[in-house]
């Protein structure tokens, strides 16, 4: 075996005075970490941090350690710059990884907090008032006509409502994941949550897979460049159609599913040959214009009656400019994936490096689209890494309708971030096609923790908004003015429309 230089990043410690020599953690290990022979022996070069064997041992005698080796100091070549230079000298390939960019860069909402009432706009209190959540997604009209109602009032003429909006009890719903890059018992998960809250899931480019069918009034179906699964029937199930242009941890660049995620299952779903790799090309190859797009995106409402048709974009220094040609081409949403968004695979120095934060995204949209006097045309959701119903209040503030979770979503699920999604060897069944492992998930379960998990960031929002002195979600959407600074440079403010603390 030829030598490498890369040392096991963890170490797997067991205390055999306590171990029960059961062998669950050699079952509960998707890695393949533990052979057993007369005890489990573990394998720290295969190791990836996941704890299933951790939370699962009768015995809790498994501990996981980073592996601390004494790299001489040097704070341009970082052990994990050498480390990378190692792999690829090994390998002479690309360095793939999953989840999102876990360089130190700002963390931009960290920095933001929100106004509160006191004394002269006293707040309100959300449990024993009404707060609105609800929200609608799409293309509000320019005016609305009226009528009278016959009572001395008004009320909106027939016909003068919304259309083609979908409504949404609160403002969140579940990011893209396809099915391959997760298992179906995850989509079943967040499709049978996604009914029960009154919000949508979204299928990602993989395909609705028939098992979801039930759902379709909550499922957004994506349009993607690889077109995997789409047919006029998908078009004709979701309650919404997204077009994939761009992806917030992979800006510029296509997908790629390797062939052993594509079993039967997921090879009739997304309509391609089983074992072979998905990939989707970089651009689409009939977009290369703002008037293609328009084309495309009309064409997707002729063949669905109408329905709300978004457009997916990563945020890149110029995302203002696209989102405003994206509008006018005529799409009823922008989705907006900031570069710490969720992947289920891409190069790592992609991921690390390629992208601007969602926080500026959202504020230079949202206030391009209201220079302009489109901003009513389309809605704005706002992706990359919410982690907290926090998030999502300050994502509102800035300038969005609706947030999007993903990697917060996997996670009430039992993900724990080890960053091997592209692997397929997901030991929690989450980002795996193999059935011993995918049956760990139990959609019933799983519906339970996404609801609580949506719920409680609801209730949380509720408090927010009454400390707020506002009874509605509407009030708060591009309310930069609830907003201040704390650190954050002038530029970023001036850029944000926040205001530092103090002023």
């Amino acid at each position: 075996m030829q030598q490498t230089y890369v040392q096991p990043e963890f170490r797997v410690k067991i205390d055999y005075d306590k171990c029960h020599k059961c062998g669950r953690c050699v079952q509960q290990c998707g890695w393949g970490v533990y052979d057993f022979n007369e005890r489990p022996l573990p394998h720290d070069e295969k190791c990836r941090a996941c704890h299933r064997c951790v939370t699962y041992c009768p015995a809790h005698c498994i501990t996981i350690e980073k592996n601390t080796l004494a790299f001489r100091d040097n704070d341009n070549w970082s052990a994990d710059a050498r480390k990378a230079v190692w792999r690829q000298a090994d390998t002479g390939g690309v360095l793939l990884t999953s989840m999102g960019n876990p360089r130190p860069y700002e963390r931009i909402f960290d920095k933001l907090v929100l106004d509160a009432c006191q004394v002269t706009n006293p707040s309100i209190d959300p449990l024993r008032e009404p707060m609105e959540l609800r929200t609608f997604l799409g293309r509000k009209p320019d005016s609305v006509a009226v009528e009278m109602d016959g009572k001395g009032g008004y009320r909106l003429a027939e016909g003068a409502g919304m259309k083609n909006n979908v409504e949404l009890a609160v403002p969140l719903i579940f990011g893209p994941m396809s099915y391959g890059s997760v298992s179906l018992n995850v989509h079943r998960s967040l499709a049978l949550a996604a009914e029960r809250l009154g919000i949508l899931m979204n299928t990602g480019e993989g395909g609705l897979h028939e098992d979801l069918y039930p759902y379709q009034d909550n499922v957004i179906v994506q349009v993607a460049s690889g077109r995997f699964g789409v047919t006029p029937e998908l078009l004709q199930r979701g309650a919404a159609i997204e077009i994939k242009i761009g992806q917030g941890a992979k800006p510029g660049i296509g997908g790629h599913l390797p062939g052993e995620k594509v079993d039967r299952e997921v090879s009739a779903t997304r309509m391609i040959p089983q074992g072979s790799d998905a990939i989707s090309p970089a651009p689409h190859h009939d977009i290369y214009s703002i008037e293609d797009l328009r084309q495309l995106i009309f064409a997707l409402k002729e063949a669905s009656g109408y329905k709300t048709v978004g457009v997916k974009i990563a945020a890149v220094h110029n995302v203002a400019a696209i989102a405003s040609g994206i509008v006018r081409a005529g799409a009823d949403y922008i989705y907006l994936d900031g570069f710490r968004g969720g992947t289920g695979a891409a190069p790592a120095v992609v991921r690390d490096h390629i992208g601007i934060p969602v926080e500026i995204a959202i504020a230079a949209v949202d206030q391009r689209l209201r220079d302009e006097g489109i901003r009513n045309q389309a809605s704005i959701i706002a992706a990359g890494s919410i982690r907290s119903s926090a998030d999502m209040a300050k994502a509102i503030a800035l300038g969005a309708d609706v947030v999007a979770i993903g990697t917060a979503a996997l996670l009430s699920l039992g993900c724990h971030l080890c960053q091997s999604c592209h692997t397929g060897n997901c030991s929690w069944g989450i980002t795996t096609q193999k059935p011993e492992l995918t049956r760990r998930i139990d959609p019933e379960w799983g519906a339970a923790r996404l609801t609580n998990l949506v719920n409680a960031w609801s209730h949380e929002l509720q408090e927010i908004l009454g400390a707020l002195g506002v009874n509605a979600v509407e009030s708060l959407r591009g309310s930069r003015e609830r907003l201040r600074a704390i650190g954050l440079g002038e530029q970023t403010c001036r850029i944000l429309g926040v205001k530092p603390a103090g002023m």
